[in-house]
């Protein structure tokens, strides 16, 4: 009689530069893209696993990226009273094969964004713009992810790029560092018309 193995599910947690932020990492794809939750109304559409983790009294916001999940705690909690009743939480959601996210999230947002960025440039800077999306793709987006947020372009006029920050990056201390330090200098070299990266309230 044959016996088909299972993949066995490990879950192991790493550091984000936000401290509020930890980043649970999995080794099996949970989500291929983008879901960011910043409160359980926005995620009671989409996302059983993010209501699920809003239940918990020291959750924040969730944010699902491909094989992990980075939480945001309340300022109240600690990380070493809550990081393993989390982990336990995860581990037990993800074996039970509890649903992520709904298929129809991605689309779901990229509708909203096409919707939101009508109007934000001019026609005569759709070179600076695609050049602008370029770079930020190809070298802050990955940088940005291993450390468990995200990075994504909403607007540009008159040389001031305006950028939304997305998972452990939102609402960190030293995201506004990494943004003028890293960002804003890495743009401006690349892009000369570029004087400024300004980050959009969430």
């Amino acid at each position: 009689m044959e016996t088909t193995s299972k993949q066995v599910l490990l879950l192991y947690t790493e550091q984000t530069p936000n401290p509020e932020s930890l980043k649970f990492v999995s080794n099996k794809m949970l989500f291929r893209g983008i879901a960011d939750f910043k409160t359980l109304e926005s995620a009671k559409e989409w996302s059983e696993l993010a209501i699920a983790l809003f239940g918990l009294e020291y959750v924040q916001s969730v944010y699902i990226s491909n094989n992990f999940v980075t939480i945001t705690k309340k300022p109240d909690y600690s990380w070493h009273e809550i990081m393993l009743p989390i982990k336990d939480f995860l581990k037990n959601y993800i074996e039970q094969g509890g649903s992520v996210v709904h298929e129809k999230y991605s689309e779901h947002i990229e509708q909203q964004e096409l919707a939101a960025n009508e109007g934000k440039y001019d026609e005569k800077d759709i070179e600076i713009v695609r050049r602008i999306k370029e770079m930020i793709t190809n070298y802050v987006k990955p940088a940005v992810e291993m450390d468990g947020g995200n990075i994504e372009f909403k607007s540009y006029h008159q040389g001031v790029v305006t950028v939304m920050m997305q998972g452990s990056c939102s609402g960190c201390p030293s995201s506004t560092v990494t943004l003028k330090s890293g960002i804003e200098g890495l743009l401006k070299r690349m892009v000369p018309e570029v004087t400024e990266v300004v980050a959009e309230a969430c």
